[in-house]
This record gives structure tokens, sequence and C-alpha cells, in this order.
């Protein structure tokens, strides 16, 4: 047991040790993302504490700079979503100051779709597109869905990589046809 804490904790000096050589292509990248220096560099600042905190998710002898990448796209994705729910929160709340008393009103997405993109998003099959209605539609994060659902999350993440391929083919078919 202590051979195994004692591999452990040399693994975690291993990781962090390589951590600052990766700097910069994490600050590259988060500069691209972000357009603005000091939002990228809370982006790496918070991807790095992110990385350490989950650093027993890391597995030995595989690409460090990617599972750092992912890492980094993730925290930009879920700020983002956080931003864009907080842009209407404040825009519900200069139409009426006493809105976020009121319950949340159910998404009125499905009645602003277009009807091609309706008819392409309901000739899915049913386990890609709940998926895609939860997490693309409704701005349910990933667990939610998986909750929901009642499967993992990474089914819900491979399901809403399938269900995305699937509806962007249904919906470019019609402009080939065209052509």
């Amino acid at each position: 047991m202590s051979e195994r804490r004692c591999e452990s904790q040399s693994f975690a000096e291993e990781l962090r040790m390589k951590l600052p050589a990766l700097l910069p292509s994490l600050n590259a990248r988060a500069l691209a993302l972000c357009k603005r220096k000091s939002e990228a560099s809370d982006l790496v600042q918070d991807t790095l504490l992110r990385a350490l905190c989950f650093e027993a998710g890391y597995q030995r002898d595989t690409n460090l700079r990617g599972w750092l990448q992912q890492i980094l796209f993730s925290v930009f994705i879920t700020r983002c979503r956080k931003s864009a729910r907080e842009r209407r929160a404040l825009s519900a709340l200069a139409g009426d100051p006493c809105a976020w008393t009121q319950p949340e009103a159910p998404p009125a997405v499905r009645q602003s779709l277009t009807r091609p993109v309706s008819r392409a998003l309901d000739a899915l099959p049913t386990h890609f597109s709940e998926v895609v209605r939860l997490v693309d539609l409704e701005e349910r994060s990933y667990k939610d869905a998986a909750v929901e659902l009642s499967v993992p999350v990474g089914t819900v993440m491979s399901r809403l990589f399938r269900g995305r391929r699937l509806l962007a083919e249904a919906l470019a078919e019609p402009r080939a046809e065209a052509a």
C-alpha cells in the first residue's frame, strides 16, 4: 500500500515538473480563444488549477500536452456558457427587476428552430437527438444530461459528437443536391 502511495507521489511530482515547459503552448491557445491577454492568463491559471486538482485522472505515459489542452478548452467552454447565462439573466432583469424571483420558463428554443433544422433533429435516432436537445438547445451540462438519461458522462459526450455530426450531414445534404 505504501509503495503504491509513494509511486503516485513521485508521479505527481513528475507531472508538476513537466507543467512549466507546457505553459507557452497553453498561453498561446488561451490567447487565441479569449483574444485578451488578461482573460487568457486567467484561463491558463484555472486550467493549471484544475489539472493539479485532478492530476490523479492523468494516465502516465499519455499525452500530457493534449490532456492540458483539453482541460483548457473545457474550462473555456464552461466560461462561455456561464457568460451566456449571465447575459440572459441580466437582459431579463433589465426588463423586469423582479424577474429573478419568478420560476425559470422552459427553453423556447424549439420554437425558434427553422423547419429544416427541426426536421433534421427529429429524424435523428432518439438517443442522439435527446443529447443534442439537452446539451445544445437547453444548455444543460454533460453531467446533468447524463443524470437525466441515466448514462455515463462519456456516453453523453460520445452521443453528442455523433448527433452533431449526423445533424450537420442531414443539413448539408439538401445543399449538395441543389448544387
